[in-house]
């Protein structure tokens, strides 16, 4: 009879469904089980089955603990299995198949399933919404495991590592158990509850791929081992040769050491350590204790590394034949080593001597199981029990990859275990500390639901009251604000909420927990969301990093894991490989875990804002190393980290036992959360009365709607602390801000990234959005020591930027009446603004250079060792060329980060091209102007576009790639040559604008081309007889590259070039001749003159398009000149800052009627921010000036200057309610205009006149309203009540004539004759300091003669007219 039909004929009642499915399961049963069952027992069960059908015995009796192995087959195999699915459906479907479940090989498990998935026999519909819905619930975020009706059998197998492994004649997969039992080794099961996680890994490693196994319930056995049935007997047998741990210690001892000496040793397990890899030894450590000892047990067996997923913490074990060992690199202390003959037993806890049940002995078994410890966290189910337990393992030994760094070769001898010492710089050195407690608390956790809330509350409070445990503060304080704290040993357990970083190690426990694997090996079973976690000894530190949260969990090598429960959920999020790479920097790199938490958050920030349009996933780690050698001091670098020590030691030491703790650590934002930031608080909670002056108050409707039309706010971070003000993502820190981006020239940015660009300046980009950036650099050429960016070599750099100021410009359209009226939003219009960043390429650090970089930052290291530049050969800089980008290319092809921006090795880099190289003289503005038509794919009308005019150095030089900024060869220079050249930049070309400086050299390039007419301006047709000022012109296209040369010129031609002259505020001021000009100076405060806007024709959107601004510079010796900015034809220049250094190039000196010199801007006119006001952060002191020097002296008539003097007398004094809207005066609540003004708003103004003289010569000084009331030496109230007094009249006005001060109101009015007494008492009549500057009505004209009378003899002389001045500040002290 056929195997097949002897099978069927057990169920001939099934319907023809129910035969096709146990055809199905036959079919598998003989071809995947049958297999290996054979190859691990050595019997043939074909054979035997054979033998059985000829002798026509009856079938096999099935029993509830399996079937004789003697007369197994795959018949009887097959009609176990169903029997087995029976059972684990329960009594309700005895008589039913699940025709809906199919069983499935294990190769095809692997193959076909690429989802997460769960799969659970005993389960209902119901029942399984029910575990879903509540999965779902616990964590919300996550979708629960879908249901899959696969079944699985095989064979359970110890890997060579250890790892437990479901076999079948297919295949094999990992298989993970929560409480495992050494019974199930070796034993032929059937799988009713499992999860199954595929790991979709990349590449093409299959074992990667392959997914493991979860069980989340007992397997069911089919059948028992041979070995297992010849052992059986009754009755106990008492365990011999059994010690404690008190008696083992003796034998550790040097002089109770004897060769061969076997020990079997029975305690409770108090910690087990995590599977290292050394040098291709694996082991793990394991620790037993008692009431009073503590001994530790090393386990590298390859026959029993699988011990380590059976044990657990404050379990009762016996370990047999034990032997003592030396281990080598461990102080040379002894220690009990696994043998190949030692066996586990587990038992109860409460287990005082060992005995058993002698259901089974074998020799050749490794591992007796005493009770049996199986958990479901699923439907209970019938499960028969296992008595018997498995034989040893017959895979053979095989060494995994090396996980840690390898430190020594291992040797052994005969009672020596040699194991390489793994030796790792800690993070500090506990040296001057008083050694922690070895466990703060140790208790035992067996619930599933965590009960620890409390016990970790009070470990907070207890690490926030112990800040006067913080080791060494007197000795370790290495600054201010960073404090080095100690950690807490504890035990927990709780729930994985979420993964924050697989790779480097980084989870949330119960969503207010962190926890750090880092510091040990990496998990060959990662944790997911909902796994339930159990960790004794794991050290608990409080704000290790800001980022994160401030309960931190980190493992140590002491530290015991074991996952209770496996989640109900399926993983989210992205793997990333980077990641992977962390722990690798903390073991090599001797990081500590303070820095080692803010470099996984790092990596994680910048993956979102570069990775991958700006950087390669596996080049992120790279960087954050390089950010954080940046930005973090050396400290806390200490001794090596012994392993060895850090496992076994009764007294604990490991890294983590002292860590930092610095609120002020850099915090690392993105472009666009900066942005969005500045545009939050652009106008959120911003106070309008605080946008204007003092005298905001006293500001007519016209002059208080023009000073809220320009506002700015700045905010500076800087590396060591930041402002007040400084806007954070997360306010309540005060931490400085460090953005990391990549330098690029202006231009188009696809829609979906926000962008904040200008035409006159830089910007940084990452992948979520680019920022405008004013930048200057450093140079030795120039006063001050710095200019404009001029260096096109850092275009393309991916860089951090540590210290930056954050700009902020306003742009209102407002009608307010008066300054009562600025709390009702009716009155304004329209809003807009705009933020961008200042900062100084020497606060910049290079994360990345470009190609253009590598050059000048190799040019720059020969410079410093003292190398003198020289002409290269063209042959010996072909050669030099090819060896650098052969160079490069190993750069790049290593783990060195690609930046998408920069040009990359491709085809595209050996295209042709032709040079020139040029010396820039002057540059134009940017500005809208009309364009002709057909030049290049240029429209008509309206482009933005500027000019350069620059010095044509040497001829036009054809190249086979690109030069970039290398050395001037000295074909490309001519000494006799000098051709000018007009550069015309429109459209995309006008991105090059912020780079281009007058006085630097540039080589020019065309691509893709050989052609050298391409860089051949073209000159303008003239007729006979005439002669042209103009230069040849060329127009620079889109694809034109320009390189800074700034090691070029070697002839004396090249050396003899200087920059263009450039003028200071006091030399235009005395200059007389120059019409058009360039000079420099401070912004001391600039004001927008537009009145009303108009409607020009010239249609673009924005607030900040068509002002007419003033701007007023000064420089070091206190000269001042107003400037005046037409910006209706140009583009918004940010940087128009009080405190930021501007240049103005072609701007118009004029005079006005007064005499006074301004200047005003011209279609060509350029400004350019060369110094930040930051790095000069107010405008320079006024210097103190003499009043007969200063009126003699025409060159001081537009300084600002202090005098220090006594009042004369007051000249006039006038206090008045003035109509905020027509400026009459205003009286009775009413204007004096009135009918023709309807205003109900008014203004009160004040304005005096005195004489100050200082000895050397007297001036008339004016005052304004908010410097009347320090004049008058008037408290608040008295002002206040000088104002009510004046309410009905409205106005008075008290003015000299002759030697004594007079009015037009009745002299018996009792205000009149409070302001006589008050402008002739010594309260005002006093010494006096005060900062002035000139009034615009000065007169110009020289001495006038004046009549003098003494007696009766009257007097002629001549005399210059007084001074006349504006009094800006009075000193009040």
């Amino acid at each position: 009879m056929d195997l097949m039909e002897e099978f069927l004929d057990r169920f001939k009642a099934k319907s023809g469904a129910e035969v096709l499915w146990l055809k199905e399961v036959f079919s598998l049963v003989r071809d995947q089980l049958c297999p290996v069952l054979s190859e691990l027992y050595g019997v043939n069960t074909d054979s035997a089955a054979a033998a059985i059908t000829e002798i026509g015995n009856p079938a096999p009796q099935l029993h509830t603990d399996g079937l004789e192995l003697s007369r197994v087959s795959p018949v009887t195999l097959s009609v176990c299995v169903v029997r087995r699915i029976e059972e684990a459906m329960g009594a309700s479907a005895t008589h039913t198949l699940p025709l809906s479940y199919r069983l499935v090989s294990v190769s095809e498990l692997i193959d076909r399933q690429h989802v997460a998935c769960v799969s659970n026999l005993s389960w209902s519909t119901n029942q399984h919404k029910a575990w879903a819905r509540e999965a779902e619930q616990i964590l919300p975020n996550h979708k629960a495991l879908p249901r899959v009706n696969l079944l699985l059998i095989g064979c359970l197998k110890v890997g060579p590592a250890g790892e437990w492994l479901l076999t079948d004649a297919s295949g094999r997969v990992t298989c993970e158990c929560a409480s495992p039992s050494p019974l199930w080794l070796n034993q032929a099961l059937f799988f009713p509850h499992w999860n199954y996680i595929p790991q979709n890994a990349p590449g093409d490693n299959q074992e990667e791929k392959r997914g493991y196994l979860e069980l989340i319930g007992c397997p069911l056995p089919l059948h028992l081992s041979p070995e297992q049935r010849l052992a059986a007997g009754p009755g106990w047998v008492e365990l011999p040769g059994a010690v404690g741990l008190k008696e083992a210690s003796v034998h550790l001892h040097v002089h109770n050491r004897r060769r061969g000496v076997r020990l079997t040793v029975r305690g409770s397990v108090c910690s087990v350590g995590p599977l290292l890899v050394i040098a291709g030894t694996t082991f793990f450590c394991l620790r037993l204790t008692d009431d009073t000892h503590t001994l530790p047990v090393l386990v590298k067996e390859p026959t029993c590394l699988w011990w380590r997923e059976c044990v657990c913490v404050d379990q009762c074990v016996c370990l047999t034949l034990l032997r003592v060992c030396v281990l080598q690199g461990w102080r040379g202390n002894s220690l009990l080593c696994a043998t190949s003959q030692s066996k586990l037993y587990t038992l109860p806890p409460d287990t005082n001597t060992l005995t058993h049940t002698p259901t089974l002995t074998t020799q050749q078994s490794h591992t007796t199981t005493l009770t049996t410890q199986t958990t479901h966290t699923t439907q209970p189910t019938h499960t028969p029990t296992l008595t018997t337990q498995p034989t040893h393992t017959t895979q053979p030994t095989h060494t995994p990859t090396l996980t840690t760094q390898q430190s020594h070769t291992p040797t052994h001898t005969t009672q020596t275990t040699h194991i390489p010492i793994l030796t790792m710089q800690q993070s500090h050195t506990p040296t001057h500390a008083t050694q922690p407690t070895h466990k703060s608390t140790h208790t035992p956790t067996h619930t599933t639901q965590p009960a620890h809330t409390m016990q970790l509350t009070d470990t907070q409070k207890s690490c926030d009251e112990e800040s006067s445990e913080e080791v060494g503060l007197e000795s370790a304080v290495v600054q201010s604000a960073v404090r080095i704290k100690q950690s807490k040993v504890i035990s927990y357990q709780g729930v994985v909420t979420e993964v924050l970083s697989e790779g480097a190690g980084l989870y949330t426990i119960d969503g207010k927990v962190g926890l750090c694997l880092a510091y040990q090996p990496s998990l060959r079973r990662k944790l997911r969301s909902g796994d339930t976690v159990e960790l004794h000894d794991v050290h608990f530190l409080y704000g290790p990093c800001p980022d994160l949260t401030p309960s931190m969990l980190c493992a140590c090598l002491r530290t015991t894991l074991r996952v209770k429960s496996f989640s109900k959920v399926m993983g989210s999020g992205v793997k990333y490989s980077s990641d992977a790479a962390l722990p690798g920097l903390l073991l090599e790199k001797n990081v500590g875990v303070s820095r080692y938490l803010w470099m996984s958050h790092v990596t994680a920030k910048l993956r979102q804002s570069l990775v991958p349009s700006l950087l390669k996933e596996e080049c992120v780690c790279e960087v954050v190393w390089r950010l954080q050698q940046c930005l973090w001091t050396e400290r806390g670098r200490g001794g090596r980290r012994d392993i060895y020590t850090e496992m076994l030691e009764e007294t604990h030491r490991c890294p983590l036992m002292l860590y930092h703790v610095d609120p002020a650590v850099c915090e690392c934002v993105g472009v666009r959360e900066c942005v969005h930031v500045l545009h939050a608080e652009c106008w959120f909670g911003v106070s309008l009365c605080s946008l204007l002056p003092p005298a905001g108050s006293s500001l007519t409707q016209h002059q208080l709607n023009l000073e809220l039309s320009w506002t700015f706010r700045t905010s500076r971070t800087t590396a060591h602390c930041t402002g007040p003000d400084l806007p954070h993502v997360n306010t309540h820190r005060q931490r400085p801000l460090v953005l990391v981006g990549v330098l690029e020239l202006p231009s188009n940015t696809p829609t979906h990234v926000l962008t904040h660009t200008s035409e006159h300046s830089l910007q940084l980009r990452d992948q979520t959005a680019v920022v405008a950036c004013v930048v200057t650099e450093t140079s030795e050429d120039v006063e001050g020591g710095q200019r404009a960016v001029f260096n096109t070599a850092w275009i393309g750099c991916l860089v951090c930027v540590q210290q930056f100021t954050l700009v902020t410009e306003r742009f209102l359209q407002s009608d307010f009446p008066s300054f009562k009226y600025l709390e009702q939003d009716k009155y304004i219009t329209q809003t807009h603004h705009r933020v961008y960043l200042q900062f100084g390429l020497n606060d910049v650090h290079i994360l990345r250079p470009s190609v253009a970089m590598v050059t000048c930052l190799r040019e720059r290291e020969k410079e410093e060792r003292g190398e003198e530049p020289s002409y290269p050969s063209r042959k010996k800089r072909k050669m030099e060329r090819k060896e650098e980008r052969e160079e490069e290319k190993r750069d790049f092809s290593h783990s060195d980060i690609s930046v998408a921006t920069t040009v990359g090795f491709s085809g595209k880099e050996s295209r042709p091209c032709v040079s020139m190289v040029i010396r820039v003289e002057q540059k134009e503005g940017v500005a809208w102007r009309n364009t002709e038509i057909g030049l290049r794919g240029v429209e008509a009308g309206l482009s933005k576009s500027f000019l350069v005019r620059a010095d044509v150095i040497g001829p036009v030089v054809k190249w086979g790639s690109d030069p970039k900024n290398s050395l001037v060869l000295e074909s490309e220079v001519d000494g006799k040559r000098k051709d000018k050249i007009d550069l015309v930049f429109v459209g995309s070309a006008v991105r090059w604008f912020p780079v281009l400086q007058p006085g630097c050299f540039y080589r020019l390039i065309s691509p893709n081309t050989q052609d050298s007419s391409s860089l051949i301006g073209c000159d303008v047709s003239k007729q006979s007889g005439v002669e042209l000022y103009t230069n040849p012109s060329l127009q620079v296209c889109s694809d034109w590259k320009f390189h800074t040369l700034t090691h070029p010129l070697l002839l004396p031609f090249c050396k003899e070039a200087v920059c263009p002259t450039v003028m200071s505020i006091s030399e235009v001021v005395d200059c007389s001749s120059a019409d058009v000009l360039c000079f420099w100076g401070l912004v001391s405060h600039r004001i927008n003159l537009q009145k009303n806007r108009t409607n020009t024709g010239f249609t673009r959107a924005g607030v900040e398009e068509g002002l007419n601004v003033r701007l007023t510079v000064c420089d070091q010796t206190g000269s001042s000149l107003q400037v005046y900015l037409d910006l209706s034809h140009t583009p918004y220049p940010p940087g128009l800052l009080p405190g930021n250094t501007l240049l103005f190039s072609a701007f118009q000196r004029k005079l006005s009627r007064s005499g006074g010199v301004y200047c005003c801007s011209l279609p060509i006119s350029c400004v350019t921010v060369t110094m930040r006001g930051d790095t000069c952060s107010s405008p320079p002191v006024a210097p103190i000036v003499h009043l007969g020097s200063w009126a003699l002296d025409r060159r001081k008539r537009c300084i600002v200057g202090r005098v220090r003097g006594h009042v004369v007398c007051v000249l006039s004094l006038q206090l008045q309610w003035t109509c905020s809207v027509c400026g009459s005066i205003y009286k009775q609540s009413h204007c004096s205009s009135s009918p023709q003004c309807s205003s109900t708003s008014s203004i009160f103004q004040a304005q005096a006149k005195l004489v100050v003289e200082d000895a050397t010569g007297e001036a008339h000084v004016w005052m304004s309203t908010p410097l009347v009331r320090p004049l008058l030496h008037l408290a608040d109230s008295q002002w206040e009540g000088l104002q009510r007094a004046l309410r009905v009249r409205g106005h008075v006005r008290v003015y000299s004539r002759g030697q004594s001060l007079v009015s037009d109101l009745p002299s018996e009015d009792p205000l009149l004759q409070y302001l006589l007494c008050l402008c002739n008492s010594n309260s005002v009549c006093r010494a006096i300091a005060l900062t002035c500057q000139t009034h615009t009505r000065q007169q110009t004209s020289g001495e006038e003669l004046r009549r003098f009378s003494r007696g009766e003899t009257d007097f002629m002389t001549r005399m210059v007219p007084p001074l006349q001045l504006i009094c800006t500040h009075l000193d009040t002290d």
